[in-house]
């Protein structure tokens, strides 16, 4: 059973990514809420799916906003499966007329899991500092904790760049 599908609690090491979208109140302001519910379903749906291709799991969506986690030991890979959300995403995006790109904090640590919810509609979430550090990170575009970027292969760091203060990893093409 893969890490994601436990019933019970638990708790491991996980890649945490929080992603959302720029500019998603003025599309918001400017598009009908059924058309935005539909167009963020679709979203989801399709970077659910990459997620999942990829070993990992989205967790939840909220408004714009996903959390997606990956197994500790698979962050290259996870880094990757999440530079594909981005690309594809932001074509899935341009295509449906939403003038977006999605941004991305991640950082990588121990992290409790479970279902939590009302009695009889629980759902798989996960808890702790590893989630709260990855959410306060400043980004505009891909940025990674040190702790993340450590664990990357050589191709992938290449990827990155360094930025200071705090240290962070950005995406070589962001703007800082």
């Amino acid at each position: 059973m893969s890490w994601f599908d436990q019933s019970a609690p638990g708790q491991g090491e996980l890649l945490v990514t929080f992603f959302d979208l720029t500019r998603y109140m003025h599309h918001c302001r400017e598009t009908p809420d059924r058309v935005v519910l539909e167009q963020m379903a679709g979203f989801f749906s399709l970077t659910g799916a990459i997620i999942e291709k990829g070993g990992g799991l989205l967790v939840k969506a909220i408004g714009d906003a996903g959390l997606a986690a990956f197994p500790g030991d698979e962050t290259d890979k996870g880094v990757r499966t999440l530079l594909g959300v981005r690309d594809q995403g932001e074509v899935w995006l341009s295509k449906h007329g939403i003038q977006s790109r999605v941004i991305f904090k991640s950082h990588v640590g121990p992290v409790a899991y479970g279902p939590v919810g009302a009695p009889g509609r629980e759902r798989f979430d996960i808890y702790g500092k590893t989630i709260n550090t990855a959410a306060l990170l400043e980004s505009k575009g891909f940025a990674m904790t040190p702790q993340v970027f450590r664990r990357l292969e050589p191709a992938t760091r290449k990827l990155f760049k360094k930025h200071t203060p705090p240290i962070t990893y950005i995406a070589a093409g962001d703007r800082h």
